[in-house]
């Protein structure tokens, strides 16, 4: 129950992450909502670094490392998709693709269901392809490169997962600092290289900090329901996040809610209490 609260934690600020990292990419190029973005949420870890402790050995180096290049690109890739398309379509596919990587390491590790995870586990998945296929008709569609750039980001963000749970369980928040410090560094290297590229306008500043914390509680909070729980629920439950982010979308930007995407929520709720009784 602790690793399912905290996972469904991890999964509302994923979601209010992306809707606000969205908002900023649309303002000023992806790279500047990333800079700002990324800085933000390692301050957040370091502040953290006192009261949970970290342990900087090999494991923690190095899957931190590797989830920090995942998350530079999974930062990129899902900022400039939702800056291109429909939030309410997008995000619940980059939830989908991100929600299949884990599930299979998880299985492929011994994780085993119970009765209700069986049925739960399923349902959560089917829960986000309802609400990604519920834009209805007269809805806006997304563009073949916003799909691909969702589907990218998804993929990135699997691997993020799946590095953050491969580390040590008593590296404390190491493996955050270390990714987040990667992430930034790759990202400050990316804009040197296109600093032509990025156009005269400033980053909504406090938006794109705001969505760097929140994604850096997110990271936390999974990481620890990954310690205290299986992987295959944690990240399904995880990969619910587009639930946030489709209703702060209907209720900042008027995107319309399609009746297929309200079904989906509420097979979301039935999935995540089954999940529960796992």
């Amino acid at each position: 129950m602790i690793a399912l609260l905290l996972a469904l934690g991890s999964s509302l600020a994923y979601g209010c992450a992306d809707f606000l990292g969205g908002l900023g990419a649309r303002k000023a190029h992806v790279l500047r909502t990333v800079l700002v973005a990324a800085p933000a949420s390692l301050a957040v870890e370091l502040l953290l670094w006192p009261v949970l402790g970290a342990s900087f050995g090999s494991g923690a180096l190095g899957w931190g490392a590797a989830s920090g290049v995942a998350s530079a690109a999974a930062f990129a890739l899902l900022y400039r998709s939702l800056a291109l398309g429909p939030m309410n379509v997008l995000s619940p596919v980059t939830a989908l693709v991100s929600a299949a990587l884990p599930v299979a390491v998880g299985l492929l590790q011994g994780e085993r269901l119970g009765a209700a995870g069986l049925v739960g586990l399923p349902l959560a998945l089917l829960a986000v392809v309802l609400v990604s296929a519920g834009h209805g008709a007269g809805a806006a569609r997304p563009s073949r490169t916003a799909l691909l750039l969702a589907f990218g980001a998804g993929a990135a963000i699997a691997l993020q997962l799946v590095f953050l749970h491969q580390a040590p369980s008593d590296s404390g928040v190491a493996p955050l600092i270390t990714g987040r410090a990667v992430s930034s560094a790759v990202t400050l290297a990316a804009a040197g290289l296109l600093r032509r590229r990025l156009g005269p306008e400033r980053p909504a500043y406090a938006l794109s900090a705001t969505a760097g914390v929140l994604d850096s509680v997110a990271n936390l909070l999974f990481l620890l329901a990954a310690r205290s729980g299986d992987l295959t629920v944690v990240a399904v439950i995880t990969a619910l996040y587009p639930a946030g982010t489709v209703l702060l979308a209907r209720g900042v930007l008027a995107e319309r809610i399609h009746r297929g995407q309200l079904v989906g929520l509420g097979t979301a709720a039935v999935a995540v209490s089954l999940l529960a009784l796992t």
